[in-house]
């Protein structure tokens, strides 16, 4: 059984980091019934990588003076810790009813409320959920923006769909990670340039944005040759929100949950399903992004290619393609962005609960027997 193969073994670590020691638990309670620090497995695994001496030069580290990280998710996290490794002074800045407010102090991080921690540095980092910028930039941020800052978005949307209007007299620019935090991380503890991202600068008030983002960049460890790719805040955001939309997230899993379902009301056993319509993808993904499809179609069967020539135009037809047409539009005016931003708790509540009949009890048995069985 691997070290997190299951859910209710307790995982208990003891982490040094600077005048801290961290404790972890992974159920609700530790065993003396004393409240435990509630930890995901993923952010434990991402606090435990220890990462390699840093190779950044003090002129790099001073280009971007104190760093405050707004948000301690996945990615915030990740970031944070790839800056204080890097040799920056880092701030987290979350509202002061946050349960992150914890989660930050335990791994060795000074944390202020958002407009304080902004206030006090100079590379601000909008590592928080897209749908709170708006009321967050206006409340908390933007009357602590002075000259010099430079904020850095994320994600292009909040710019881009003028959700948020920075003051001219701060730099703004975006850096996009093409991967989770998790990755972010993991890549930067092994030394490998190989994480990549789009970059952009929206404005340049200082005529240094690009070094300083260049700099942000390599403190964060994407600095691979061929790793940057150029792009513009409006490009992006479209780019990814359709992305998202129509094929990485939601077009993707409910085509593989219809494809499951159609197997199993056939009467194909649900273990069989799972590992014929999602098991295998990421090896025929591995090949798209390695060989591009034609090369993915060279690699594989005469029956797999011939039945893909017949069947695939027929799922994916012009009605498709016209309905990824509306969804463009519908981001591209900015409706999407700006429903996102007008989201309440009680519809955020209700999305959690929507999002379960994207899937079927059966499909995540078989996902998690898999998966525990890695």
């Amino acid at each position: 059984m691997s070290l997190f193969a299951k859910r209710r073994v307790s995982l208990r670590i003891t982490l040094l980091v600077p005048n801290k020691i961290l404790r972890f638990a992974q159920h609700d309670r530790d065993r003396v019934g004393a409240p435990a620090c509630i930890w995901p497995v993923e952010d434990v695994v991402l606090l435990l990588m220890k990462a390699k001496p840093t190779s950044m030069r003090p002129a790099t580290t001073k280009a971007l003076g104190k760093c405050a990280v707004l948000g301690f998710g996945g990615q915030g996290a990740a970031i944070a810790l790839n800056l204080r490794d890097s040799g920056c002074e880092v701030i987290i800045g979350l509202p002061t009813d946050s349960k992150s407010r914890r989660k930050a102090r335990q791994a060795g991080f000074a944390v202020a409320n958002v407009s304080r921690a902004v206030a006090s540095a100079q590379t601000i980092v909008f590592a928080f959920p897209d749908h709170c910028h708006q009321n967050t930039f206006a409340k908390e941020i933007v009357d602590q923006l002075h000259p010099e800052q430079i904020l850095v978005f994320l994600h292009g949307a909040s710019v881009s769909f003028s959700l948020v209007a920075p003051p001219a007299e701060v730099d703004v620019v975006m850096l996009a990670p093409h991967g989770p935090g998790l990755s972010v991380r993991e890549q930067f503890v092994a030394g490998n340039a190989e994480m990549s991202a789009f970059w952009a600068i929206h404005q340049d008030t200082s005529g240094k944005a690009k070094k300083r983002l260049m700099a942000f960049a390599k403190a964060i460890g994407i600095s691979g040759r061929g790793k940057l790719f150029e792009t513009t805040f409006d490009d992006e955001a479209v780019g990814d929100l359709f992305g998202e939309q129509t094929v990485l997230c939601g077009g993707l899993t409910e085509l593989i949950h219809a494809g499951f379902t159609t197997l199993t009301e056939a009467g194909i056993s649900a273990d069989n399903a799972y590992l014929e319509v999602c098991y295998q993808l990421d090896l025929i993904v591995s090949l798209i992004k390695r060989f591009g499809i034609e090369g993915m179609y060279q690699r594989i069967s005469v029956a797999a290619k011939y039945g893909s020539l017949k069947t695939g135009p027929k799922l994916i037809d012009a009605g498709v393609k016209k309905r990824m047409r509306a969804a463009l539009k519908e981001i591209q005016s900015g409706a999407f962005a700006r429903e996102l931003s007008a989201l309440t708790p009680v519809q955020l509540k209700k999305l959690e609960k929507d999002l379960k009949k994207m899937t079927s009890p059966e499909f995540e048995k078989a996902a998690k027997k898999f998966r525990e069985s890695c």
